[in-house]
């Protein structure tokens, strides 16, 4: 057969939990090893997965182990003291190089401190770079992701843009499917708090995140705004719209997301306002026997969700309806 069927052969041991693939994997094949994958790795939790994929052919095998590894490994990632003080001094060097920024003397925007990048923003590109050299940053115990990406929206206000990145009883419409629910809980002229859930779609898991937040809002002058918003509570949902829906208390669960903080920076000039936003986020690490395949996969994710946030974000400030943007064409090139 050129191109046999699926099909999978387990050996368990003492210390690991084996399996043999064998044939084409894509679609059906790829839905069945993922159900299988599941109920074994829901059993196999104090197991090692080894697995033989020399008889395996199809495209998405990388991708697709990568996937599998990360999940049967990821059943319990609870959140430790030491990773959560990492985050929180990781966070406290990011507050410093805002102070930097909006210092007189500093460089407000990241983006025009490089005349390519700010040509490139202001013909319609977004670009999205990684904020430091080495990302994700690994620290013990865990994943600091950090990003940094920037647009330009021509012939708009500043204070049309700030209508709808502060209108958080609709980021469900103009950030689905991704945001599930969201909701403002209170607003002040400096201070919001708000709600979301966000759907966790990686992994082919079916789980969402229930998460409170805290938004400073600051007004330089008439042309500079910035707000540095975080996480006050984050919360996995398991089985998310199934039966046994449930949600674990903060800082245990899988662990794909702990804690988020994020700083957004608007400029109006050249007949536009200018948005940059970085975003952190706080992670499990990944475990060992996955980590040559999901390294970039997380890596590209990372980039990714921030990319499509900010074409989601011109989309609304233009009126146009939410949609899942394709990627490819503005992710060449983008990293610093």
């Amino acid at each position: 057969m050129r191109n046999p069927a699926f099909d999978d052969y387990k050996i368990d041991g003492p210390t690991a939990f084996c399996s043999e693939l064998v044939g084409n994997l894509n679609g059906k094949g790829m839905r069945r090893l993922a159900q299988v994958w599941r109920t074994a790795s829901s059993l196999t939790v104090n197991l090692r997965p080894n697995i033989d994929t020399k008889f395996v052919t199809g495209t998405a095998l990388q991708l697709f182990l990568a996937a599998l590894l990360f999940t049967a490994a990821a059943n319990a990632a609870n959140l430790k003291s030491e990773t959560a003080a990492a985050w929180d001094e990781y966070v406290g060097t990011a507050q410093a190089q805002l102070q930097q920024r909006i210092a007189p003397d500093g460089n407000f925007l990241w983006v025009l401190e490089n005349p390519e990048h700010a040509a490139r923003v202001r013909a319609g590109e977004i670009l999205v770079a990684p904020a430091t050299e080495h990302m994700p940053k690994k620290v013990h115990g865990g994943l600091i992701h950090h990003w940094i990406g920037a647009m330009f929206l021509p012939d708009l206000t500043l204070d049309q843009v700030l209508d709808v990145t502060r209108n958080y009883d609709r980021y469900k419409d103009f950030y689905q499917p991704y945001v599930i629910d969201s909701k403002s809980v209170a607003r002040d002229d400096a201070n919001d708090r708000f709600s979301m859930q966000i759907m966790n779609k990686a992994f082919f898991l079916k789980s969402a995140l229930d998460a409170d937040y805290q938004a400073t809002y600051a007004r330089l002058d008439e042309r500079r705004v910035y707000i540095v918003s975080r996480t006050t509570r984050v919360q996995e949902i398991e089985e998310y719209r199934r039966p046994g829906e449930h949600r674990m208390p903060e800082g245990e669960g899988r662990g794909y997301i702990w804690k988020l903080f994020s700083v957004a920076r608007f400029e109006q000039r050249d007949a536009g306002v200018y948005l940059e936003l970085e975003a952190m986020a706080l992670s499990r690490e990944i475990p060992v026997p996955a980590r040559v395949l999901v390294d970039p996969i997380v890596r590209r994710v990372s980039r990714n969700s921030l990319l499509i946030s900010l074409q989601q974000t011109e989309r609304a400030v233009h009126g146009k309806p939410a949609s899942s943007p394709s990627t490819t064409s503005s992710l060449e090139g983008t990293e610093r």
